[in-house]
């Protein structure tokens, strides 16, 4: 069975996943490397020993936020980044960090792929005889919403002002599995504003905008929507972090490295830290794969 692993990176206080797709697609969404030498160097071989194994790789870049793009200009070394898919922007920063400037370079260059609703493109959505789709759609953002371009203005405009809201809400969908949503640093205010121009699907898996904080928190009935069994928190002080009570949350500052294993019926459930413990109701899959880590429990899809 041809299975879909999405890894949820424990990045301190940034964002960085990847899907390994079911298809012929490598997928990294963010990075956020970091400093030590030999941690960085793992992890950008891992990437590599994933790549090598599909013939289309992409990067998505959900906003320009450091956090979200430290150790871009390895990975470009690395992996040589040929699809670079970011919403359009002309964002610029005081801070110019090599990596600032390496994302400026892919963004500005003929490997880039502008996102936006229901945007289509060979591969990412689209399948063709050899090689099928990678099952990654684009609800937001609507270039042409009004709420979106007075944002886009403001930041393009302000090299202060900050890109989070400029970031694009994906759902990831593995064919009769699992519906994971990715929100970038998407912030309440703004969800607030655009929440009657998204089709909000139910999903199973939430990567919690903004790491989780409460400026990200998403409004109730945007979350009653969405209904996921999962949502995933990153890094913030206590005091900023919005917790999502009553709903089953995965803190990665407790857990390490989630990893999810998609494949039949089941959402597989693994986390790298092996003393870690769960209080949410999982089910058992006795036919799970072995991925050597720590098996939390399995989250039913069909």
């Amino acid at each position: 069975m041809i299975i879909s692993i999405v890894k949820f990176f424990d990045s301190g206080d940034g964002d960085m996943s990847y899907i390994y797709h079911n298809s012929d697609n490598f997928s990294i969404i963010d990075c956020n490397l970091p400093d030590d030498y030999f941690d960085r160097n793992k992890i950008l071989d891992e990437l590599e020993e994933k790549e090598s194994k599909k013939q289309i790789f992409r990067f998505i870049s959900t906003h320009p936020d450091e956090d979200h793009f430290h150790g871009l200009k390895d990975i470009n070394n690395k992996l040589d980044i040929i699809n670079f898919y970011c919403v359009k922007n002309d964002v610029n920063k005081e801070d110019i960090t090599d990596d600032f400037k390496e994302y400026k370079k892919l963004r500005n260059s003929s490997r880039t792929f502008y996102i936006h609703k229901n945007a289509t493109r060979r591969w990412m959505n689209m399948s063709t005889n050899k090689i099928g789709s990678a099952g990654i759609n684009i609800l937001w953002p609507d270039v042409n919403n009004y709420y979106f371009k007075e944002k886009f203005n403001e930041i393009n405009n302000n090299d202060y002002a900050s890109p989070n809201d400029i970031s694009p809400i994906i759902k990831y969908s593995v064919k009769d599995n699992a519906n994971i949503m990715f929100m970038g640093d998407i912030e309440t205010d703004f969800l607030k504003k655009i929440n009657d121009d998204v089709d909000w699907p139910s999903i199973d898996v939430l990567l919690a905008p903004h790491h989780g904080r409460k400026s990200g928190h998403i409004p109730y009935d945007i979350l009653n929507k969405l209904n996921p069994k999962l949502i995933i928190l990153g890094h913030a002080p206590s005091k900023d972090m919005d917790y999502y009570s009553n709903w089953n949350t995965i803190l990665k500052n407790n857990s390490g490295d989630i990893t999810l294993d998609c494949s039949g019926d089941f959402i597989n459930v693994w986390v790298k830290n092996d003393e870690y413990t769960s209080n949410i109701s999982f089910n058992n899959n006795e036919n799970k794969n072995n991925l050597n880590l720590n098996y939390l429990g399995s989250i039913k899809v069909n």
